[in-house]
């Protein structure tokens, strides 16, 4: 399954101002593993997610995903293999039903309407929001929001899944909801994130950054467990790992 790999060599980034937003990084992430990308702001975690959709075109350094390098004749096809949801989902819904906002990718790869409506229906079935259907995006709740940005990506069939602060703004029970529901995808996921007790529940692999460049790439607990690590990179240990402050009180 080659096709659900990603491979980063060298990868460096420079914006138009010449800021330095990536510094030669190079990582592998295979077949169904799921793997957080976190740093403080500004760490390059955004930026880093927007080269794996083609948002942006690394300055120096290649990404390739599956079979194919990134390249404007490769987009297509590897827009079609990964699927990013946005940090804000009002980035990403814009039609005036849910329905339509689920079905705008499927239409625009010339899909004939009842592969639409299979495609759109069994993403909103999965996301639990099949209900909303009819309903305007903008009337949704953050939860449901989320979950209908999910959904516009599932339809498309992605073999990848790429997100971006999944649980921002998102009350305890939303948040709940959310992660059981990224738990039950068998997807490769990407998930740069600050909520790092989500990383504890979902992630088996870590990948801090720090001012644009890799600093540790190891397993999650193995990350959480050093202190050194964390502060260098300007973390706090996940809330599930900090124990009961009362309790430690002598």
């Amino acid at each position: 399954m080659s096709h659900h790999i990603i491979e980063i060599n060298n990868l460096e980034y420079i914006y138009p101002d010449k800021t330095k937003a990536l510094s030669g990084l190079s990582f592998r992430i295979l077949h169904g593993e799921s793997v957080a990308i976190v740093g403080a702001n500004g760490a390059g975690k955004s930026t880093l997610l927007s080269h794996l959709i083609g948002i942006l075109v690394p300055t120096a350094g290649t990404v390739r995903i599956g079979d194919y390098p990134l390249t404007k004749q490769t987009l297509p096809h590897i827009r079609r293999t990964v699927g990013m949801v946005f940090q804000n989902p009002d980035d990403q819904l814009f039609m005036p039903t849910v329905f339509e906002d689920v079905a705008f990718g499927p239409l625009n790869l010339g899909l004939p309407l009842p592969e639409v409506e299979k495609r759109v229906m069994s993403a909103l079935e999965t996301v639990g929001a099949a209900h909303l259907r009819e309903r305007p995006p903008y009337k949704l709740s953050g939860g449901q929001k989320r979950s209908v940005a999910i959904a516009s990506v599932l339809s498309m069939l992605p073999d990848i899944l790429v997100l971006d602060e999944p649980t921002a703004g998102l009350d305890a029970k939303a948040r709940r909801q959310l992660i059981m529901l990224l738990k039950s995808f068998t997807h490769t996921k990407i998930i740069a994130t600050h909520d790092l007790d989500l990383v504890l529940d979902l992630c088996e692999r870590t990948i801090v950054l720090s001012d644009g460049a890799i600093i540790a790439d190891r397993p999650t607990l193995q990350i959480f467990s050093d202190e050194g690590l964390l502060a260098q990179a300007h973390l706090e240990k996940p809330i599930g790992m900090q124990g009961c402050p009362i309790c430690s009180i002598k």
